[in-house]
């Protein structure tokens, strides 16, 4: 089983309204969709949105979007925030999604929608049915690869933004006793264990923690 993470590019045009306005607006830090439901036969779907930023620009925003006709906002703190939502499909998302659901892939929450308007997420399925989404998008609609591999992801979603590399690098110093106190292993073992010089462990586990220390605060 493989994983490919990617960033999609859509025309301005084609984006639900709520995409436009991240892009456009600095209200809105961060956006991930956390999970849907999305009902065919009547055209409708549910959705739950993790959303860092002002909730009155954001509210507004959606009372202007025609096709979402109910929606909550839930604080978590004073600058973040869920978001339920009911709206009804649009077709445009539905040629977009037709690509996706015609192989076996699955979609792994959440998906981030970028201050630029497009979406980022990580997609598991057949190395087959992987490369051919990629050849059969629409030519409107383009796609940044970030990231493919074999899919594990046993370390859970704080180390989830971690590239396979530096997640092995993070294992190896925990293993190794880097990160004990008082310290047991040393950079020079990390960086044997890894068969790389000092200087790019080190850079691999600063990369590491940073990333995984951002998402523990919230940053």
């Amino acid at each position: 089983m493989k994983y490919l993470t990617l960033t999609i590019r859509q025309p301005r045009e084609t984006r639900h309204p709520m995409q436009n306005f991240i892009a456009d607006s600095s209200a809105v830090a961060r956006e991930e969709l956390l999970a849907w439901n999305i009902l065919h036969d009547e055209g409708v779907e549910y959705l739950l949105f993790y959303v860092e930023g002002d909730r009155d620009p954001y509210r507004a925003a959606m009372d202007d979007v025609a096709t979402i006709p109910e929606y909550r906002l839930v604080p978590i703190d004073e600058r973040s925030f869920y978001a339920y939502v009911h709206q009804e499909t649009r077709e445009t998302d539905t040629d977009f999604r037709s690509v996706f659901a015609r192989r076996e892939l699955l979609v792994v929450p959440p998906i981030e929608y970028t201050g630029e308007g497009h979406m980022r997420f990580t997609l598991v399925g057949a190395p087959e049915d992987l490369q051919s989404l990629l050849d059969d998008l629409p030519d409107r609609i383009t796609a940044d690869v970030e990231e493919v591999g074999d899919y594990d992801r046993r370390h859970g979603t704080v180390a989830g933004g971690l590239t396979d590399r530096q997640f092995e690098a993070a294992s190896v110093a925990a293993r190794m006793g880097y990160y004990e106190v008082p310290r047991e292993g040393s950079l020079a073992d990390v960086a044997a264990e890894l068969d790389c010089a000092e200087s790019t462990a080190s850079n691999l586990l600063r990369k590491a923690e940073t990333s995984v220390m951002s998402r523990v605060v919230g940053e």
